[in-house]
């Protein structure tokens, strides 16, 4: 076969041939940078500009040639794996990832050796593949990605990548009621400060609640709503990517006032009207948390 590039015969050259014999066989995959995590966004797609990918429904409408967007820029398409735009990334790459829900996979990511025993004790025999610390326990079907879905356990199927570490051992099983249970406990579990499906009081920012901050309420509740909107814009995939730039804008503008602002309320309104447009509870909580304290050192 004749490759649309000459590829160094370096090193790397071994991850190539593995992520080709991999989207023969019809499994998405991309290269894993150090650190054993994608390559970033180029400029062009840097911060959403392009409509990115990385954390939504679907897979956008960046046509950026790079190996760009996490999950999203797995591919099984080899003319694009040997070409120029992704030679670099090899000559990088110190893995390779694959995009489980792309082939049809779902990975029960076990970090330790508690949870293999949890694994052995209570999920169905399936293909398992050794990992530094755990196993990967493989099953035929998709459903959504969660992190810590119980002490050690991961799950990653849709909008999420593994790295590859070999073919394992067993028959490959399909996806397990168990599985399914542990995300619609993750869904429905209140993580830390009471946030569910919405926040139980649907506290409302307003100036009893910010006594220290040095912005009119007309200024804070203007660019609070502004935000909200953009949020319930992304009903059909990024608001929990939206919901993160809107928490850092507004945790930024907030800086420089000596306190209290009331920052609480206005954390538990944009997960809220994340979570209205889809955004899994847990998801929104982190996002909005992460990006208020992101806003407030900048």
């Amino acid at each position: 076969m004749t490759y649309s590039i000459p590829i160094r015969r370096d090193d790397h050259r071994p991850l190539l041939l593995h992520a080709l014999k991999l989207a023969r066989a019809g499994v998405p995959v991309l290269p894993l940078r150090e650190g054993k995590v994608p390559f970033g966004n180029c400029r062009a797609c840097a911060d959403g500009a392009c409509g990115g990918r990385p954390h939504m429904k679907s897979a956008g409408t960046c046509q950026c040639p790079a190996p760009c967007h996490g999950w999203a820029a797995a591919t099984t398409n080899a003319n694009v794996l040997t070409s120029h735009a992704w030679a670099g990334a090899w000559r990088r790459a110190v893995a390779v990832a694959y995009h489980p829900a792309g082939a049809g996979l779902t990975v029960v990511d076990l970090d330790h050796a508690d949870a293999v025993v949890w694994a052995r004790r209570t999920l169905p025999a399936t293909r398992t593949v050794q990992t530094t610390r755990g196993e990967h326990w493989i099953y035929r079907g998709t459903v959504a990605s969660a992190n810590s879905v119980r002490p050690g356990v991961d799950i990653k199927s849709r909008m999420a990548y593994a790295r590859w570490l070999g073919p394992g051992s067993g028959t490959l099983s399909d996806l397990p009621t168990a599985v399914h249970a542990l995300l619609e406990r993750e869904e429905t579990t209140p993580p830390p400060r009471g946030v569910a499906s919405s926040s139980p009081a649907r506290a409302e920012w307003d100036r009893t609640v910010a006594t220290g901050c040095r912005h009119t309420e007309a200024y804070v509740r203007t660019g609070l709503e502004r935000g909200l909107a953009l949020v319930r814009s992304r009903s059909d995939s990024g608001a929990g990517s939206q919901a993160f730039g809107v928490a850092r804008f507004l945790g930024a503008q907030h800086e420089q006032c000596p306190g209290p602002c009331g920052l609480d309320a206005i954390e538990r309104q944009i997960i809220d009207t994340a979570v209205s447009v889809g955004v899994p509870a847990s998801y929104a909580h982190r996002a909005v948390t992460n990006g208020l304290s992101a806003g407030r050192a900048s």
